[in-house]
């Protein structure tokens, strides 16, 4: 199964923002499939990190402006200098939408003052690597949380994996993230992370980490941003209101694709995964990650916390989702207890959530009220009919 004729999620979103604005930027990690979904639009190709095709699009410039078609500038990131330029073509006709779709590997965090320069002309979507409700065949989507979702890592034919995995890793820790400007060695940035890894899913440390590598907590901190930046791990903070408890402030760091995590992990088939201590961990950080993807996927609006107050009492995933808040327990079950609901409902209780998902894998979907038992697909069908 080639990767080129799956249908993508979010081309719904991207084909209605090309009506809305005069530039898209389509961001995402790299070889997540930005550049083969930006080709099926059509329109003028440029990839900016080549230098033939900068001086093509030097030379071509007056004429790009002036036509009808969509010029998708791969990579924009790579050659600044372009972004002013864009801004001028765009206000001297701000009538007209859909002209420009800029690819990135690089979050706006990381390229602020590239990206401010667009501010008002310009739409961000984030793509991901491909989706459980992306893949077409029941092994595909059997595979997609040993290996990830990396159409190059295995999930599609079941070859590849980890070996892509280190070695796409390596390649960013080597020639990506020196360039977008992470100051740190090569070899630093690999033991990192490794240590990020290994503390999946844990309250984030930074002074433990920096002790390990000899550095400060405020350089740690810093390289986690460039991590972040590069859309391979994610900082899920911690839930503050006023609940009448002492709650814990500390974010929680997962990493965004679990087949990186195994490879570093060397869980490298699913009995080995299965038979890890962390596999709970690993569970929790797949189904916060494809939950997030389904909502963008929806082009909802939506805030994500976790929530741990210093009696113990937690909430795996607290979200925001247009004007109500989710509570959602995560188990790796198939028989999830009376006491678990019981317990997600107090805690939930806790913040006034409006809706409470007890997520496992069971086949069958129990609904009642606010309340929902179900399994990952089942979570997703229910994100889908949202009106």
């Amino acid at each position: 199964m080639d990767s080129r004729v799956l249908p993508r999620n979010i081309t719904p979103v991207l084909h209605r923002r090309l009506g809305e604005y005069p530039a898209i930027a389509l961001i995402g990690p790299r070889q997540c499939g930005k550049t083969t979904l930006a080709r099926s639009l059509g329109g003028r190709y440029y990839d900016l990190e080549q230098e033939p095709d900068r001086l093509r699009l030097d030379l071509e410039w007056d004429s790009v402006v002036r036509s009808g078609e969509l010029v998708v500038l791969d990579e924009a990131q790579a050659w600044p200098e372009v972004f002013p330029r864009l801004r001028g073509a765009v206000d001297t006709d701000r009538s007209r939408n859909g002209r420009f779709l800029l690819l990135g590997s690089v979050s706006p965090s990381l390229m602020r003052q590239v990206f401010e320069s667009l501010a008002g002309r310009l739409s961000l979507i984030e793509l991901t690597p491909l989706a459980v409700s992306e893949l077409v065949t029941d092994a595909q989507r059997r595979r997609r949380w040993l290996h990830g979702g990396y159409p190059d890592g295995g999930v599609l034919r079941g070859r590849g994996f980890p070996v892509w995995q280190i070695d796409y890793l390596t390649l960013l820790a080597q020639r990506d993230l020196p360039s977008w400007g992470l100051p740190a060695p090569h070899r630093t940035t690999e033991r990192l992370l490794h240590m990020l890894a290994a503390v999946h899913g844990q309250e984030w440390n930074a002074t433990q980490i920096g002790k390990s590598l000899a550095l400060s907590y405020h350089t740690v901190n810093g390289y986690l941003d460039y991590l972040e930046g590069a859309f391979l791990v994610r900082r899920l903070d911690a839930y503050h209101a006023n609940v009448r408890k002492r709650l814990v402030k500390r974010p929680k760091v997962y990493w965004r694709d679990s087949g990186l995590l195994h490879a570093l992990l060397n869980a490298g088939d699913e009995n080995t995964l299965l038979q890890q201590p962390w596999v709970g961990a690993s569970w929790e950080g797949f189904v916060i990650d494809q939950t997030l993807t389904a909502l963008q996927h929806a082009d909802r609006r939506w805030r994500a916390w976790h929530l741990r107050a210093a009696d113990q009492r937690e909430i795996d995933l607290l979200l925001e989702v247009d004007t109500e808040l989710w509570a959602l327990e995560i188990q790796l079950t198939t028989q999830p207890r009376r006491g678990d609901l019981a317990r997600l409902n107090a805690n939930a209780d806790l913040v006034g959530a409006d809706r409470r998902f007890l997520i496992c894998q069971r086949s069958d979907r129990i609904e009642s009220g606010p309340q929902v038992v179900c399994d990952l697909g089942g979570l997703m069908e229910y994100i889908e009919r949202l009106p």
